[in-house]
């Protein structure tokens, strides 16, 4: 841990360093650099995506929301407002799905009328609402996803999903449901990227799994052995996000 400490010091910018303040102690960053993080809100509450010119996303509303809990930020205006967006944006059947006119431009996990894109942002929106007390739709879309989880654990999305679709489920009461998917999760542990496992760590212990949970415990072991010499672990989207990455680890080893 000293080491990764060390990796996010050396290298990383000032809300970098604030994130990793807020996570080893609970402190809170300037005004400034709050304001700076929260830079960019569409009108309507959200976050607009890189790709998505100036209409909100659920996606990119979600990495924000996340880059703003590790600074202790989700009780500030800005992300309450964009937590009552995300409310707003739940559609009738209990799922979420990008505005029909990012199509040309969304990712595939992001994608207007893909299934699995569609289990993605419900498994993310519902994650964020259920964490800051917005019950009814979290609750909503728990049912959705409830529903897609297999006899055997399978998943009909992208991997991400299903940690996020367990930590909902968990969040909501419904254990067996999200054993199901931690069974799977930790069948595929072996085979997953460094990246990943700090993600489903983070996501899970946020979501209220004990730390000796086998899980998690399995989950530290991989990141023990996958922790690169210069304390840090290499993200997937490249080196410019090897710190990002790092802060994750560091947030699952709470």
């Amino acid at each position: 841990m000293d080491a990764a400490i060390g990796f996010v010091v050396a290298h990383g910018d000032a809300v970098d360093r604030a994130r990793l303040s807020h996570l080893r102690t609970g402190g809170m960053p300037s005004e400034n650099l709050l304001a700076d993080a929260e830079i960019g809100q569409a009108p309507s509450g959200g976050w607009p995506a890189t790709w998505g010119g100036e209409v909100a996303s659920v996606d990119a509303t979600c990495f924000r929301l996340a880059e703003l809990d590790d600074l202790g930020a989700l009780d500030r205006p800005a992300a309450r407002t964009a937590l009552d967006w995300l409310a707003s944006a739940q559609r009738p059947d209990g799922m979420w799905e990008e505005d029909e006119t990012l199509a040309g431009e969304a990712p595939p996990w992001a994608q207007p009328g893909d299934p699995e894109a569609r289990l993605y942002l419900t498994t993310n929106a519902a994650f964020w609402l259920g964490l800051t007390g917005y019950a009814d739709p979290a609750r909503a879309a728990s049912q959705v996803i409830a529903a897609h989880v297999g006899p055997d654990g399978s998943w009909p999305s992208f991997l991400v999903s299903a940690w996020l679709g367990a930590g909902v489920l968990y969040q909501q009461g419904m254990f067996y449901e999200s054993a199901r998917l931690q069974i799977m999760l930790g069948d595929r542990l072996s085979r997953m990227t460094p990246a990943d496992i700090a993600l489903l760590a983070a996501r899970l212990r946020r979501a209220g799994l004990a730390t000796e949970d086998w899980l998690l415990a399995a989950a530290r072991r991989r990141l023990s052995e996958t922790q690169r010499s210069d304390g840090g672990w290499p993200s997937d989207d490249g080196r410019q996000f090897d710190v990002h990455t790092t802060l994750t680890a560091i947030r699952a080893a709470r």
